[in-house]
């Protein structure tokens, strides 16, 4: 893998893809900086060569219109304040204005070009706006994990104008890294989560990690379409009636690479879905009609916690409750509680999705965990075997 550390980038200007599309209140003031925390070391390790740095990101959709809510001079500031040096801002990312921008740039500053989603070509994957952007730096550096999935100018297509000087950056590498752990080199045994709402978002997911773990944890509304498959009664709880044959299909397939299924046992079940619902306990077999299961039971949580306790590598994509509402939230937290456990005593866990990300930020275990992934769509796609047009680019 070519990192910046192959490299000395003293008196060189670093264009530098970032992935800064992070969230704002309604005074345009960043909420969340974790995007901008994990682009520090590779900024950080460019200057301390004796180099300096161009910055290019998107934020929002603003669909090739320039537009002020999505301008990223209005995260000037924070971006200031995380890396620790006044950043420089520029109101355009291509042309004149921005090419005298970068060419003004002095080894040690940092340079933050307007948005990049405010030219339509950007997202087209448009060659010559990607030639456009090239002239502004003289090694190009992808530092964007959660956009490598798309086949972007400033994603994909720039790298091919930087033949020998294309690298990844520092938080690119770790994310690569916790995943080849994942499917490749990690100590066995193996365990990966998935939850969340649908088995249909999961199905190319399900098939590429069979031959690479020992462990699957089936859970969260997913968890019904493989019980009403297997005969159980599960009342109103979320279920996709069109893919039951592929659930057993699934289940077949598990056992063919020798692979140990754990569905949930018991549900913590509502009579609508509501945090003030009525609820109990049941077998997650047996579920009354007019109700739904919407939290994995005591008795699972204990049957996944010995399986996690017993693992060298865990994987954890999508929550096993709805656990948006706290009285359902008590099956997430003790998955939480348990793979925080595992990794104390020295297994390497790895999360990566939205709500599995959204959940550990919000609940306190993202210290608690290995390695927590900033990018949704591109850790999936990743998970799926599929081959990212932002990693394929520097890997030409």
């Amino acid at each position: 893998m070519k990192t910046i550390n192959d490299f000395n980038f003293n008196g060189k200007k670093a264009l530098v893809r970032v992935d800064f599309n992070v969230p704002q209140d309604d005074q345009l003031k960043v909420t969340d900086n974790t995007r901008i925390v994990a682009v520090k070391p590779t900024v950080d390790k460019i200057l301390q060569d004796g180099g300096s740095v161009i910055l290019m990101a998107h934020l929002g959709r603003p669909k090739g219109e320039v537009k002020d809510e999505f301008s990223l001079k209005h995260i000037v500031e924070e971006v200031s304040n995380v890396l620790g040096h006044q950043v420089k801002f520029v109101d355009e990312c291509v042309g004149e204005k921005a090419e005298q921008a970068a060419n003004d740039l002095k080894a040690g500053e940092i340079l933050l070009l307007e948005n990049l989603r405010f030219h339509n070509e950007e997202e087209k994957g448009d060659e010559a706006f990607a030639e456009s952007l090239s002239k502004l730096g003289d090694a190009y550096v992808n530092d964007a994990f959660g956009t490598a999935h798309r086949a972007h100018a400033s994603t994909a297509v720039i790298a091919k104008f930087f033949p020998s000087t294309k690298f990844f950056g520092l938080l690119m590498a770790k994310e690569l890294q916790a995943i080849d752990r994942v499917l490749k080199s990690g100590e066995r045994p193996v365990t990966a989560i998935l939850g969340g709402s649908k088995v249909s978002t999961k199905i190319t997911i399900i098939e590429n990690i069979l031959p690479a773990v020992d462990n699957l944890i089936i859970g969260g509304g997913m968890a019904f379409t493989f019980i009403k498959a297997l005969g159980g009664k599960i009342g109103n709880s979320l279920v996709e009636e069109d893919k039951l044959p592929l659930a057993l299909e699934i289940l077949g397939k598990a056992k063919e690479h020798k692979v140990k299924v754990y569905l949930p046992s018991d549900t913590i079940i509502a009579e609508s879905f509501s945090n003030d619902a009525e609820r109990k306990e049941a077998d997650i077999y047996s579920i009354p009609e007019g109700w739904m299961g919407l939290d994995a039971g005591p008795k699972s949580r204990d049957q996944f916690n010995d399986v996690l306790l017993d693992s060298r590598t865990i994987l954890w994509n999508g929550p096993i409750g709805v656990f948006e509402m706290s009285n359902f939230s008590a099956g997430t937290v003790a998955l939480g509680d348990s793979i925080a456990e595992a990794t104390r005593q020295g297994a390497f866990s790895l999360v990566g999705g939205g709500d599995s990300v959204a959940f550990v930020k919000q609940f306190g275990y993202d210290e608690k965990v290995s390695y927590v992934s900033t990018g949704g769509g591109a850790m999936l796609e990743s998970l799926e075997g599929l081959e990212l047009p932002g990693v394929a680019a520097i890997n030409q």
